[in-house]
């Protein structure tokens, strides 16, 4: 039920904020900024629909609950929303570089989840 109810919240403001990012900031975003917006709410969807997943096959009793739901939620918060505030902190005044060492924990947060869904799987 936790990664469902995580996956549809991601996947609702992962639509948001891409719709947000590509018209209401286009203009004011530089192209690297677009480019790295672009990689959250990418990376943002795969993990929605990742937890969607898991959480479909965790209700039909085709998996167990493990670490990789937790490692998903928060790797995706940490991966995707520390770029978000990068790029949007850069185009409404200072930027906040210490969203910068942020984004990389979360994004071993996520391999983690990948390993511990692999672990489970496999077992």
């Amino acid at each position: 039920m936790l990664a469902q109810l995580f996956g549809v919240i991601f996947g609702l403001t992962a639509v948001v904020l891409g719709a947000f990012g590509a018209h209401a900031l286009k203009k004011k975003f530089t192209e690297d900024q677009h480019a790295s917006f672009e990689t959250g709410i990418r990376y943002q969807f795969y993990h929605a629909l990742v937890l969607l997943l898991v959480g479909f096959a965790q209700s039909g009793g085709l998996i167990g609950p493990g670490a990789y739901t937790w490692l998903f939620i928060s790797g995706t918060v940490l991966f995707s929303f520390s770029i978000y505030g990068l790029c949007l902190s850069g185009v409404f005044g200072t930027k906040w570089r210490f969203l910068g060492p942020v984004t990389p924990v979360g994004g071993l947060l996520l391999v983690a989840g990948w390993v511990s869904l692999l672990y489970t799987i496999a077992r």
